[in-house]
């Protein structure tokens, strides 16, 4: 059977893998995989939700540090990017109906995948708009995700040529109207590596736009009026503090401070009304953590781990292989 993932020769794909497409609440096809750790005591799955027009194979490298540590990794492209299936004839458009059906996916996707084919416990790490859909989630989400980590989570907008009031006054109008499909332009965002707003580190940018180039059927365009307008409204939802209140998973922010998509003001602010978090800056950094210069990224990487599987896991794993 041929592999559904790609490879470029500066980034394979891990060998111990299990992928596929599973339906989600709709119908839809979402491509996903499990890839395994080679040890032979799991400590945990650390269920992946990537950011919007990102795919598996950006964090290929990612998966294989939190493999080398002992934990699963499960991650899906979100629906209408990616691998997924697309929800609008041109495949380039970045669309969804209402900013719920991520949530239904995340839903869909732990029932059928992570629950049956991979190991306790499960941890959620999520990247900017995966980070605002496992925020908007969470509340349900307590007895399933034993830890969360959120990475530059998209709680603000800037770096976009308009002031974000104006691009939300456009979204919600164009939306309202029925012209919820439309794009406010064509022109992908692409920018020279010196002028990027996504990491500092050129090796990575360059990796990644490869892959873009090579297989781009997995890239997307601007984002439609609609997904613009559901974004907004899912970051007024979740920004409240009754919301943030309710939230009880164990969770840790990762701001990096240079942030040229969310503010980091902005991010900051969330952590201030979010009782079960905690703040992690990166000093520094730009909005792509884990495609950052490896003194930003090991940083990360860093409280990633302190924070998962975290000491009860990392007792009861020993406790497994003494017994074993």
């Amino acid at each position: 059977m041929d592999s559904i993932l790609y490879s470029t020769p500066d980034n394979p794909v891990p060998e111990n893998r299990i992928e596929g497409f599973f339906e989600s609440f709709d119908g839809r096809k979402l491509r996903y995989v499990v890839f395994r750790s080679e040890q032979a005591v799991a400590k945990g799955t650390v269920v992946l939700l990537q950011g919007r027009n990102e795919f598996i194979e950006k964090y290929l490298e990612t998966v294989r540090d939190l493999t080398a540590k002992g934990l699963w990794v499960a991650t899906f492209d979100l629906r209408s990017q990616g691998g997924s299936e697309r929800l609008l004839q041109d495949p380039r458009r970045g669309h969804v109906r209402r900013f719920s059906d991520y949530e239904r996916d995340l839903t869909a996707f732990l029932d059928k995948i992570v629950l049956p084919d991979t190991r306790l416990p499960f941890y959620l790490l999520a990247h900017s708009t995966g980070a605002l859909i496992a925020l908007s989630a969470a509340p349900r989400l307590a007895i399933r995700i034993e830890r969360m980590v959120l990475l530059a989570p998209f709680v603000g907008l800037m770096g976009q040529g308009a002031s974000p009031g104006i691009v939300r006054a456009l979204s919600n109008a164009a939306s309202a109207i029925g012209l919820g499909r439309m794009q406010f332009t064509k022109r992908n965002r692409e920018r020279p590596f010196p002028d990027n707003l996504l990491t500092g580190d050129e090796r990575r940018y360059r990796r990644n736009t490869a892959i873009a180039t090579t297989y781009p059927q997995l890239v997307l365009g601007p984002p439609t009026a609609r997904w613009l307008s559901e974004s907004f409204r899912a970051i007024d939802r979740v920004t409240r503090p009754e919301h943030l209140f309710s939230i009880a998973i164990p969770t840790i922010l990762i701001a990096p401070t240079r942030d040229g998509i969310v503010p980091y003001a902005d991010q900051e602010r969330l952590a201030r009304y979010f009782r079960a978090a905690q703040l992690v800056p990166i000093h520094g950094a730009k909005h792509e953590l884990l495609q950052e210069r490896d003194i930003y990224r090991n940083a990360t990487l860093a409280a990633i781990n302190a924070f998962i599987p975290g000491s009860d896991a990392e007792a009861k794993a020993e406790t497994m292989e003494v017994e074993s």
